[in-house]
């Protein structure tokens, strides 16, 4: 944070980049600490200060085994002790005693060489083969791009498809990262100093990569980045431009922002070809026959030789601007309030754009000097130039699309106590982005994919069997599993279409309670059994009882309930894991009172029991919790879905922690089997599980007996 808010020629930039590497060094990241090293010394480290990073530079190099780079690293450090003269105080005393041990040590490696270990790649490169679509750029060769009136533009299996199989690799055209809440770092609550941080403090605002040490924008103090490469060529395609607008952009949102880095990205003479394309194809655009109901259809296209929109002249469809452009903005869908926002937030941009002499970095010209001051002030001040309208009319169009096709990238972040024990993750939204292949796929409340994130790159896999001629179906956020048919409908609306998936045509059509209602249902206060819905009363099923208690009351009561649970979690917050244990128990006797025993919420406490649990070391207990709370997410999500998949990885933890051998064994081999078809095979809870495994199996026999 000291180094973002800097000026970038100060002197001090370079202090806050060598503290850094010490804590990095302590944390055992050698390779990024000689990184900040190198920075530190690039940024005019102060010369009575060298000494100390070249110690630590030396000591970096012999902890990764490269002696020679060692050795020479502590000649230069012995040159620097020459020119300086005698040093008598006591902690250049202490760097010469250092200096002599290191030496002592290098000889040491050099006389008993170690074998050479095995390099360990990074499990994100390994890649998953498959034979690539010569039509969809990034696509499986099992999937085919088809296109009707009703349908739109949609993939279809053109062969039978197993569960795991990769469908989709594809990278965004574009993203921005959504800062997020501010949250406190973990064991961070009781120093006396500001820790609060958000996801723009903590990841890659270029390539989305988790930071460990951060390069900062030399000209602004949100943007960060993994790598001098990555600031340079956010630099060079978009950042220039944006640095000076951040704080118009974070007020816009990131709608907003996402626009402007789309057009940014394709470059003038690209939006411009498009623009005028569009402006001759207005008669498509306003035929009633053309429009489509579905929000991944478009209309009639005469760019591709399929007649597909967004394919180009050779019929295929690219993860390109072009693409992107042909995604529907549903212009005569959107209320005139919301078009007005969205239009004065693009010129709002465009005004600033033009303000801050930044029009020919957008249009990717050389900037004239021959420019007078006063005709600057007249243009400052004038109507938007006619490049920069048609900028703005591309913006405005990419702002209506976004509503429909925007897709969230998400990460999953550990939540919890923080004691390192179980790690309990949840998914997280990281930023917002334009997917124009993943676009293609239509919704369905009950889809047959799952996608994952690594970066900014999205992978789609079949999250159950597709036989060849099915379609390909995406869940755009309200699945069946989590809300009632009504509350999908409604939160569907955004999208401009009313779902007729199988899995509404079922609910609809039957006078049947859905899945959600019956699970998340109250119980008789009196009889326990199941209570039936009414408009303001709920009556009791059984007709011996008759009880009827107001939904007011009921909903009152449960709130209360969470309530109670929320200081049980900020007991255990602090420490108190005994009241915290006795306040959750009671939560879940009054719930049993009240609720299903299906109700998620009950699931919620024995995961929470479990949580505790765990962190006493009492391994047994928190497994027993833990598979109470399996059984319930078990039963709304099913026995393949990703959430199991999750709550099957901290079963794992916990076993392995109980050291129940066989019972851990198992749970890591479902596990494993559900987690590889949602994330992949080379995920990060995949390699954890991988590596809990290897450790189990490698232990005596007598003792795998035992267990």
């Amino acid at each position: 944070q000291a180094a973002a808010h800097e000026a970038p020629d100060s002197p001090d930039v370079s202090i806050c980049f060598a503290n850094r590497s010490a804590a990095l060094f302590h944390l055992g990241h050698f390779e990024v600490c000689l990184e900040d090293i190198a920075r530190a010394e690039s940024h005019g480290y102060p010369d009575r200060l060298l000494p100390k990073i070249l110690l630590r530079k030396a000591e970096c190099l012999l902890c990764l085994g490269r002696l020679q780079d060692a050795a020479n690293a502590l000649s230069a450090l012995e040159n620097k002790i020459a020119v300086d003269g005698i040093m008598t105080n006591p902690a250049h005393q202490t760097l010469l005693k250092k200096l002599s041990q290191l030496k002592i040590k290098i000889h040491e490696k050099e006389s008993c060489p170690q074998p050479a270990r095995e390099a360990c790649g990074d499990i994100q490169s390994k890649s998953e083969f498959w034979e690539e679509n010569d039509s969809i750029s990034g696509a499986s060769s099992s999937l085919s791009l088809n296109f009707d009136m009703k349908r739109g533009r949609h993939l279809v299996a053109r062969q039978d498809i197993q569960p795991g199989q990769n469908l989709l690799k594809e990278e965004a055209f574009v993203s921005v990262l959504c800062p997020g809440e501010g949250f406190l770092l973990q064991d961070s609550s009781e120093t006396p100093w500001d820790t609060r941080v958000t996801n723009a403090d903590l990841y890659c605002h270029r390539c989305l990569r988790q930071l460990l040490a951060s390069v900062p924008c030399r000209g602004c103090s949100y943007a960060k980045y993994c790598s001098q490469n990555c600031a340079d060529v956010a630099w060079e395609q978009y950042h220039r431009t944006e640095c000076s607008l951040g704080a118009l952009l974070l007020t816009l949102g990131v709608f907003c922002h996402v626009t402007l880095r789309t057009v940014l990205l394709a470059g003038f003479a690209e939006v411009n070809r498009l623009v005028e394309w569009s402006h001759d194809g207005d008669k498509d655009f306003h035929n009633h026959e053309a429009r489509c109901e579905h929000p991944s259809e478009a209309p009639h296209c005469r760019a591709g030789t399929r007649g597909i929109p967004g394919c180009n002249v050779n019929g295929q469809y690219q993860s390109s601007y072009q693409a992107v452009f042909n995604l529907l903005p549903h212009a005569e869908k959107h209320s005139p309030e919301h078009k007005f926002l969205c239009l004065l937030s693009v010129v709002a941009v465009c005004k600033q754009l033009q303000e801050a002499g930044l029009e020919a970095a957008v249009l990717n010209r050389e900037s004239s000097e021959k420019t007078s001051k006063q005709e600057m002030c007249e243009k400052t001040w004038s109507e938007l130039s006619p490049e920069l309208k048609i900028m703005a009319e591309a913006m405005l169009r990419h702002m209506l699309q976004l509503q429909c096709n925007a897709q969230a990238i998400t990460v999953m972040q550990e939540s919890g106590s923080g004691d390192g024990t179980v790690v309990n993750k949840k998914p997280v939204r990281l930023a917002t982005a334009f997917f124009p292949v993943l676009s293609l796929l239509n919704h369905s409340c009950c889809p047959n994919i799952s996608v994952s994130f690594s970066g900014t790159a999205a992978t789609v896999r079949a999250s159950q069997p597709i036989p060849s001629g099915q379609e390909i179906f995406h869940c755009y956020g309200p699945h069946r599993c989590r809300m009632k048919v009504a509350e999908r409908q409604e939160l569907l609306s955004q999208y401009f279409f009313e779902c007729r998936c199988q899995a509404c045509l079922d609910e609809l059509e039957s006078d049947v309670r859905s899945v959600v209602s019956v699970r998340n249902s109250f119980r008789c206060p009196s009889c326990q059994a199941s209570m039936q819905v009414g408009e303001d009363m709920l009556c009791c099923s059984n007709e011996a009882c008759a009880v009827s208690v107001s939904r007011e009351s009921l909903s009152r009561r449960l709130q209360d309930l969470q309530q109670q649970i929320k200081k049980a979690l900020e007991l255990l917050k602090d420490r108190k894991a005994d009241q915290a244990i006795k306040l959750l128990l009671k939560c879940q006797m009054d719930a049993g009172n009240f609720l299903s025993p299906e109700h998620l919420l009950m699931g919620e406490m024995e995961d929470h029991l479990a949580q505790v649990y765990a962190t006493l070391g009492k391994w047994r207990e928190a497994a027993r919790h833990l598979q109470r709370s399996i059984e319930i997410v078990e039963v709304h999500h099913g026995p393949s879905s990703v959430e199991i998949g999750h709550e099957l990885f901290k079963l794992a933890q916990i076993l392995f922690n109980g050291f129940a051998v066989s019972e851990a064994l198992s749970t890591i081999q479902r596990a494993e089997e559900i987690l590889s078809v949602h994330c992949g095979p080379w995920s990060t809870q995949i390699q954890e599980l991988q590596e809990m495994k290897t450790c189990l199996l490698e232990l005596p026999r007598s003792v795998l007996q035992r267990t």
